[in-house]
């Protein structure tokens, strides 16, 4: 590179060769530029003009603190080139987006971590042009007078479960506190013990009921519950009868459950709602997909629930919201709780929400249309036929240090979606060689994790395992140029 003259000080910090000079005395920190004539150095004007200069001037202060500092602990003084390669390597750092996209091998097809469902290009493209121009959120058109956002969907949403009203919320779990709290604040709540979940981030049921202001009344025993436990337990304080979906877990064996028309029938008859908490929802019956059933709002609604609550961003495959339907006084009380405006929605998810209904209203092409839906029934044979793609790049920048082979294995739903199902799939299974020292997997998973894209894989039965299930073929040609970087020493 050509040597650089920083502007003012009449001579480069550089040696006569163009390398480093050596710390030949107590003051060679003295010999860094100061900050504002290394500032001025051509090759950081354009940065400076497209990003302003007082990030530029704050990487310039710290590159030179950080260079002071181990002059004085014994390095060589950098030449001008190689502290602006690090002042742009800096910006590069600062202006890098903490939201990184990463390549999800993990065999967790909603990823909770890794932002959970991929939205369909029909609702991103909305979402986009909710952001660029002013919406109709809260105005109503034909009147000119002040609308009600949870009409963009609510329609929707009274077509696809058969409610008579509808609301929304930013996710499942503030669907359950808000309904919680409109519909039995200071009253008793009664669930089955089996039923007193705990999501991620150990926020458990009593946890919310309690937020809520509800008492918690527990019945039955944690394998089985009958409905003379529920109407023994009803009351004069009885205010909510709940029942929760095991989203996130399974009980098998001896068990006995209530169905949701005998409960409902026990609500009705002592005079308080029945509300059912699905969890991660869905709103067609994926067994038609190839699917695990899982249970769907509008079955728990024409079964006597009053108020269904489940997720937008899970088996929906929409963005991070909570649905709640049911019974129009019902719904309408949850929507005069003080807390509903705390929970509601931006404009952005409304957008996506809406566009994401409308593809299930239309019931065509579902798992060409929904990404999510198009990786939870990816054939096997597609997968392994990726894998097959793919395993030779991998082989090149592993080996020969790691072997590489193509083995079947499963994937999961995720997300607290039916835990005890798995998908059949296949992935690339990286196992060190006999010459390879100990913890030499982990190394691999943190230098995979530190290329451009990270790779997100999972460890188990002493292999790194790369499930292909969520990479299309559209990003194979991405994945496999990131992966070169792993051949750098």
């Amino acid at each position: 590179m050509p040597n650089l003259a920083l502007p003012g000080t009449g001579e480069s910090s550089e040696d006569k060769t163009g390398g480093l000079k050596s710390n030949s005395s107590p003051d060679a920190a003295a010999r860094l530029p100061a900050v504002d004539r290394l500032l001025a150095a051509p090759q950081l004007n354009a940065v400076a003009a497209e990003h302003g200069t007082l990030q530029v001037k704050r990487a310039v202060q710290d590159v030179l603190a950080e260079n002071r500092a181990a002059i004085v602990a014994g390095a060589a003084v950098p030449d001008s080139d190689t502290l602006i390669a690090q002042v742009r390597l800096r910006l590069s750092q600062v202006w890098a987006s903490r939201l990184r996209p990463v390549f999800n091998l993990s065999g967790t097809v909603i990823h909770t971590n890794l932002g959970r469902a991929l939205l369909a290009e029909e609702a991103i493209t909305a979402v986009a042009t909710a952001m660029r121009t002013y919406t109709a959120l809260e105005y109503d058109v034909a009147s000119g007078g002040r609308g009600d956002r949870d009409h963009i969907v609510e329609d929707l949403l009274r077509e696809l479960t058969g409610a008579e009203a509808a609301t929304v919320v930013n996710n499942n779990a503030a669907a359950v506190l808000l309904s919680l709290k409109a519909l039995a604040t200071r009253k008793e709540a009664i669930i089955s013990r089996g039923e007193l979940i705990e999501i991620g981030g150990a926020f458990r049921m009593p946890d919310i009921m309690k937020a809520a202001g509800c008492k918690l009344v527990e019945v039955g025993t944690t394998n089985r519950t009958h409905a003379r436990d529920y109407e023994d337990a009803c009351g004069p304080k009885t205010g909510l009868i709940v029942k929760a979906h095991w989203s996130n877990y399974a009980i098998t064996g001896f068990i006995a459950t209530v169905d949701d028309a005998t409960l409902a029938r026990i609500a009705n008859a002592h005079g308080v709602p029945y509300m059912v908490d699905l969890g991660a929802g869905a709103l067609v019956d994926l067994a038609l997909h190839g699917l695990p059933k899982e249970p769907l709002p509008q079955e728990s609604l024409a079964a006597g629930a009053d108020v269904v609550t489940f997720s937008g961003d899970k088996l929906l495959g929409g963005p991070q919201a909570g649905l709640i339907v049911g019974r129009a006084d019902a719904i309408a009380k949850i929507k005069k709780d003080p807390l509903k405006r705390a929970l509601r929605v931006s404009k952005l998810t409304m957008a996506a929400l809406e566009a994401t209904l409308r593809i299930y209203a239309s019931g065509h092409r579902l798992e060409e249309r929904l990404p999510t839906l198009a990786l939870l029934t990816r054939r096997q044979a597609d997968i392994r036929a990726a894998c097959e793609r793919i395993a030779g790049a991998l082989k090149s920048a592993v080996a020969p240090s790691f072997s590489v082979a193509v083995e079947d294995c499963a994937s999961q739903i995720g997300s607290g979606s039916l835990p005890a199902e798995r998908l059949p799939s296949a992935a690339l299974a990286l196992r060190p060689g006999a010459k390879v020292s100990g913890r030499a997997i982990e190394r691999l998973q943190d230098r995979l994790r530190a290329l451009p894209t990270p790779v997100i894989g999972r460890i188990a039965d002493g292999a790194l395992w790369l499930d292909l299930r969520c990479l299309l073929p559209r990003d194979e040609a991405a994945f496999v140029e990131n992966i070169r970087a792993l051949m750098s020493p």
